[in-house]
């Protein structure tokens, strides 16, 4: 299984476009938050199923700020992480995933990339395909790999222009 994790296009659809276009095919698109009311187009290009949930900037769609969903083996919380703190430290939305039973929690806000599979919840953040902030500001996206064993494996990208 291979899933495309995505986060803070803030509108600029062109990179998530291209990205989709790139890396498919894909089982599964997930977008963590800020598409700035753009979830009608997401759901337009996305050439499988999709999951989203609302960023700080995405205002009155009604969707979820939370979500637990099931990957595999794995139960993964997705949230956009604006209401976690996570600019300042991810220990909040690592507590708040351990409450809800989450082995990864899947996070956004930030624009900085993060694998990081040191605890006993692993936490990712896919950074910004549009307003990048971790150093070189290019932007990113991770892609979650489920191999034949049904483990989890997740690789950062970084967006080129071809």
């Amino acid at each position: 299984m291979k899933v495309l994790i995505v986060s803070d296009t803030h509108g600029r659809d062109n990179n998530l476009l291209k990205t989709i276009e790139r890396v498919s095919p894909i089982d599964l698109l997930i977008h963590l938050g800020d598409y700035e009311g753009r979830e009608e187009y997401i759901k337009l290009i996305a050439p499988c199923n999709f999951e989203l949930v609302s960023g700080n900037n995405d205002f009155f769609n009604g969707l979820p700020k939370d979500k637990i969903i099931q990957i595999g083996k794995y139960t993964v919380m997705l949230t956009h992480g604006h209401r976690y703190g996570v600019t300042y430290s991810t220990s909040n939305i690592i507590e708040t995933a351990r409450r809800n039973k989450a082995d990864i929690v899947m996070f956004g806000h930030t624009h900085v990339p993060l694998i990081d599979l040191s605890d006993s919840v692993w936490t990712i953040n896919p950074g910004s395909l549009a307003l990048p902030r971790q150093h070189g500001r290019v932007p990113t996206f991770i892609i979650m790999d489920i191999d034949s064993g049904g483990d989890a494996h997740f690789t950062l990208n970084y967006y080129k222009e071809s």
